[in-house]
């Protein structure tokens, strides 16, 4: 398993956050953490949440560069983070049973998968939505969940507390006109975890989903241009919730959809 720094500038997260991080310090201690979608607006604030809360974080992403900075980031902060460059358009199943074993055999265990990765190309009429953007936007929202999290169970229930977390963009928006096939895999996501929860319940692998409140991020900015400045907060206000969530207190939230915010 690759790991790598590089030299990059990262702006502080802000007072806020920094309060998050003290109150979660130490609640994934000795815990290995895989963040799929970790360079991503939510992915990198969890990211170095989840390491200053103890855990041992394997960042997978598509961009080296941008995984290179989460890192960095994590580093500095004290923590520890290991690299795994993946691309989960073209990644297939046998892919994801490999970074599974290499995860467990490099670490020794896996205890928590956050998914929080997303494809979102822009608004557009479902009439008007090439093929293969289509089947793209359900591949790498839904269906790449599904094998990932498919392939780390073995590894997962041999943890004493595991936790599988979704993020999901609010179905009952998403669901509206315009949101295509990012719209569809939100609510089948919302089924996913719920079906995945109701099978599992009887092992020591929790399964929930984080529903957090509108976040200033690039997939906001392609369906909203012209967003007021309040109308969403930072993603990083988000990160103690991911952290809750992989900790022994999610327990709490097992099977739900939890919203931070109401």
């Amino acid at each position: 398993m690759p790991v790598s720094g590089a030299n990059a500038s990262v702006e502080p997260t802000g007072e806020r956050a920094a309060d998050e991080r003290a109150s979660n310090e130490r609640a994934l201690n000795e815990r290995v953490v895989l963040i799929v979608g970790a360079h991503g607006g939510l992915g990198f604030a969890a990211s170095r949440a989840c390491a200053a809360a103890g855990a041992s974080v394997v960042l997978l992403g598509r961009k080296v560069p941008k995984l290179n900075r989460v890192y960095d980031a994590i580093v500095r902060d004290g923590g520890e983070a290991l690299l795994y460059p993946l691309d989960l358009e073209g990644a297939t199943p046998d892919d994801y049973a490999d970074m599974a074993e290499r995860i467990e055999t490099g670490l020794g265990r896996l205890d928590g998968v956050l998914h929080v990765a997303a494809s979102f190309p822009g608004l557009t009429p479902l009439e008007n939505t090439e093929p293969a953007t289509f089947a793209r936007d359900l591949h790498i929202n839904l269906t790449a969940r599904w094998w990932l999290t498919q392939a780390c169970l073995p590894a997962l229930r041999r943890a004493a507390d595991a936790a599988v977390v979704f993020a999901l963009d609010a179905p009952e928006r998403t669901s509206a006109a315009y949101w295509g096939g990012y719209g569809i895999a939100q609510a089948a996501n919302a089924s996913l975890a719920k079906m995945l929860h109701a099978e599992l319940a009887a092992s020591s692998v929790r399964v929930a989903a984080l529903a957090p409140g509108p976040m200033r991020t690039p997939l906001r900015a392609r369906a909203y241009v012209e967003d007021a400045p309040d109308a969403a907060r930072d993603a990083a206000e988000y990160a103690a919730a991911c952290v809750e969530l992989l900790s022994a207190a999610g327990i709490a939230h097992r099977g739900a959809i939890w919203n931070p915010s109401a």
